[in-house]
Order: C-alpha cells, then sequence, then structure tokens
C-alpha cells in the first residue's frame, strides 16, 4: 500500500483551521447568540403579557406553531443583526485619555492628524 504525501495539516476533509478560532467568526457567533437570546426573552414575555390579546389570536389558530415560527424568526432575525452590526462597528471605537473621555474612530483620528500635518 502506498502512503500519501500529504501531512496532516494538509487533509482535504479537515479545515485548516476551527470557525470558532477566527476572531470575526467568534465576535459574530457570540452576538448572534446574544441577540438570539433577546429575541427569544422579548417573545416569551410577549407571549406571557398578551397585550393586545396576542397569545390568544396565536393560540386560537388551527396552526400556532406557523404563527410563533414566524414571530420568533423575525425577532431573532432583528435583534440577532442589531447585536452582530454593532459589534462591528463597535471594533473600531478606541478609549482616548483625558478629561473628555470620548470616543471615535480609528479612520476619524487618522483623518483628524493628516489634516493637522498638512496646515
Amino acid at each position: 500500500m502506498k502512503r500519501s504525501t500529504m501531512s496532516n495539516h494538509q487533509h482535504p476533509h479537515r479545515p485548516a483551521r476551527s470557525l470558532l478560532r477566527i476572531p470575526l467568526f467568534r465576535l459574530l457567533a457570540i452576538n448572534l447568540a446574544i441577540g438570539a437570546c433577546a429575541a427569544t426573552l422579548l417573545v416569551g414575555g410577549l407571549l406571557w403579557l398578551n397585550p393586545g390579546h396576542l397569545r390568544e389570536l396565536i393560540f386560537a389558530d388551527s396552526s400556532p406553531g406557523i404563527a410563533l415560527a414566524l414571530l420568533v424568526a423575525s425577532f431573532l432575525i432583528t435583534f440577532g443583526s442589531a447585536a452582530m452590526g454593532s459589534a462591528i462597528m463597535a471594533q473600531g471605537l478606541k478609549e482616548h485619555s483625558g478629561k473628555g473621555g470620548g470616543r471615535g474612530s480609528r479612520l476619524a483620528m487618522q483623518e483628524t492628524a493628516r489634516r493637522t500635518r498638512a496646515h
């Protein structure tokens, strides 16, 4: 039997890096989970509080699973994408030392530094 010349690092069926080892993917996955938890809590709260007889309307239907799935999916998409988007946008923020305590993006700080050197 002939041995393969491929090493374990080049095996075609194993990815070189696990997806959770990629920092950006890990950041997005964590924030998607946070958004999913918020969506689940909100849908549960809506069903518990029953505003406008929402729970009664959903469960009076002949197929309440579809209505619940659509409600959960829409909240999951909304809150998951909001959490992921805010995490991505927060990556460009950097704490500034000093009394102001403000925050600004690196790009804005580079543009400001470039303008002050040009004058």
